[in-house]
């Protein structure tokens, strides 16, 4: 099992995002749960990032929405960074 780190920064992102669309939350739980026994479910979709964040990863909340996230494959940790639209997470 992976363990997930929850940054403030994250938190206020994700305040933020669920008070926009609270229908959401039950498919973010499940990612996250997911996340945590085995991020490399086909899926969850996760990618690497390139430019500014390379060296972090994505996987898809919707077609529309991403979570952004680092994944410490030794360390069994991944870090939730960012949450929103496909634009608002890349920029």
């Amino acid at each position: 099992m992976y363990s997930i780190i929850t940054p403030k920064q994250f938190l206020r992102q994700a305040h933020k995002f669920f008070k926009k669309h609270p229908h959401l939350k039950s498919r973010f739980a499940k990612i996250v749960d997911d996340l945590c026994r085995d991020p490399l479910q086909p899926h969850l979709e996760l990618h690497p990032l390139g430019g500014k964040l390379k060296g972090c990863h994505a996987v898809s909340l919707t077609d529309n929405y991403r979570i952004t996230l680092t994944l410490m494959l030794t360390d069994k940790e991944i870090t939730l960074l960012d949450i929103g639209s496909h634009d608002e997470v890349y920029l």
